[in-house]
């Protein structure tokens, strides 16, 4: 009887294994799947983050503009976003001008300057209506002065210089006077000058300058513009050579770089400004080995920047702009990975500088002016909060906020020299470097074609803003310069005594 229960319980059981067996292998089965579809979901959701990270960041530089990047003030209209126009709050300021900016109203000409002095008597007077016969007419205080500034009938003043052959008594050899050495050249100085003036300070093309000159001066110059702006160059070589020796000793220099174009070929026009006059090189790089030939292999003074890698490499003091660094984050802001970042940041930016405006006597700064000491105590609280959420974000797996938050963790000194030096400034627009770089290749209004021509185009870009640095006349400069050239004299020099 136990042999007969135990073969027919045999058979079942294999039967119940069987079927869990099956089982467990659809199980295994299914969650093999199910495993496989999961990464595949997720190498998918992966994929949307980053194509949606990709489209934020396109758009966000779709809708950049020339406050939160570096386009063009030109490419508002057309590129992007159209910047906002007026103030998105309203000002507690009244219209007009604000408690202690000063007027720039046209100045009264001296008596000495004037031409022509009109007497203007009034026929009757203004109360009784009566005659104001001039034969018993009683003059009282000082006459009201009204000035009416008006150009002469404009002509170029033509010289032609008869040399005549004169033939020797005894060896009837034919002879020839030589000319003066300024009357060499077919324009004189201050033609010369003026072409040079009108395409650099004005930057007119050449084609415009020559036709104003054959219009307004009857002076055609024809195709010698160049000539002209290349012996301008030569005249002003050695004021530039000086201003370039004394570079190197300033206390505090602002530096920027722009692109330029010589017959299609990437150029870089670098900017260094002093105090009192800047430096333009021209160069083929935008690398340090510029600022190597310009200020040594160590600069003793404190260079204001960006965060260009050029500038981070270069040995010596460094400030880095707060205004290209805001800009940044501006740019950023609109990102979602970065949004608490940048407004922590530019919160922080703005109690700095409202700290630095009362610091420089700004008449709008709200609160007591502070000195250099107080300065440094309220700012050292805020150097600390700049430290601590870059340090938590400098390892975000966000490209966007470990790039951002890199600058403040890893340059952070750099950002605060100007709270500890006199003369520096916290953003690079103070002195003219980023308007001095950028204005000066805004407009196609010159194209040079040479090393000769881009080496004038330095020359007197530097001979003219540092003349504007330091209210001296470019123009009347310039025609000095050419005179002294022409004569084999020494040119004035244009570096400040105290340099």
């Amino acid at each position: 009887r136990e042999c007969r229960a135990a073969a027919t319980f045999a058979p079942k059981t294999d039967a119940w294994s069987g079927a869990v067996s099956d089982r467990d292998g659809r199980q295994t089965r299914e969650v093999e799947r199910l495993t496989r579809e999961n990464a595949r979901l997720r190498d998918e959701a992966a994929k949307r983050d980053r194509q949606i990270a990709d489209l934020e960041r396109q758009l966000t530089l779709r809708d950049q503009n020339s406050t939160t990047s570096s386009k063009p003030p030109s490419s508002d209209g057309l590129a992007g976003r159209p910047r906002t126009r007026g103030r998105r709050t309203t000002s507690r300021r009244k219209p007009g001008g604000q408690p202690g900016h000063p007027g720039h109203c046209r100045s009264v000409v001296p008596p000495e300057r004037v031409n022509v002095v009109v007497d203007v008597l009034p026929a009757t007077c203004r109360r009784c209506h009566r005659g104001l016969p001039a034969r018993n007419r009683r003059v009282t205080g000082a006459p009201r002065c009204h000035q009416v500034t008006e150009l002469p009938p404009i002509d170029a003043h033509v010289t032609d210089y008869h040399c005549p052959g004169v033939v020797g008594p005894s060896c009837w050899t034919t002879t020839y006077a030589p000319l003066q050495a300024d009357v060499v050249g077919q324009f004189g100085p201050q033609l010369t000058a003026l072409i040079a003036y009108l395409t650099v300070v004005c930057r007119m093309p050449r084609r415009v300058v020559q036709a104003l000159l054959a219009d307004a001066l009857h002076a055609p110059i024809g195709g010698q513009t160049q000539a002209t702006w290349e012996e301008t160059s030569a005249a002003v070589a050695g004021p530039c050579l000086e201003l370039e020796q004394a570079l190197a000793h300033q206390p505090v220099i602002n530096g920027d770089e722009t692109g330029h174009r010589t017959n299609g070929d990437k150029r870089w026009l670098w900017a260094q400004v002093a105090p009192q006059f800047v430096i333009y090189r021209m160069a083929t790089t935008r690398a340090a080995t510029v600022l190597v030939a310009l200020l040594g292999d160590v600069f003793s003074g404190v260079l204001c920047s960006d965060r260009w890698k050029p500038y981070q490499t270069y040995q010596g003091a460094l400030q880095f702009c707060w205004a290209h660094f805001k800009r940044d984050l501006l740019g950023a802001r609109d990102l979602a990975k970065t949004r608490d970042f940048c407004r922590d940041a530019l919160a922080l930016h703005a109690r700095l500088f409202r700290l630095w405006y009362r610091y420089r006597g700004d008449p709008a700064a709200r609160g007591t002016p502070l000195t250099r000491t107080p300065l440094i105590d309220e700012v050292l609280p805020l150097e600390r909060q700049c430290f601590a959420p870059a340090e938590r974000h400098v390892t975000s797996r966000h490209k966007d906020v470990r790039n951002l938050a890199t600058a403040p963790f890893v340059h952070h000194h750099k950002f605060f020299l100007f709270v500890h030096h006199n003369g520096v400034e916290p953003t690079n627009n103070v002195a003219p470097s980023e308007r001095a770089s950028g204005s000066a290749v805004d407009k196609d209004y010159v194209w040079e074609r040479s090393a000769e021509g881009e080496l004038a185009f330095a020359r007197l870009l530097t001979v003219t803003r540092t003349c504007q640095m330091q209210q001296l006349s470019a123009l009347a400069y310039l025609t000095a310069a050419i005179v002294a050239h022409r004569r084999r004299h020494a040119v004035a020099s244009l570096v400040p005594k105290h340099s």
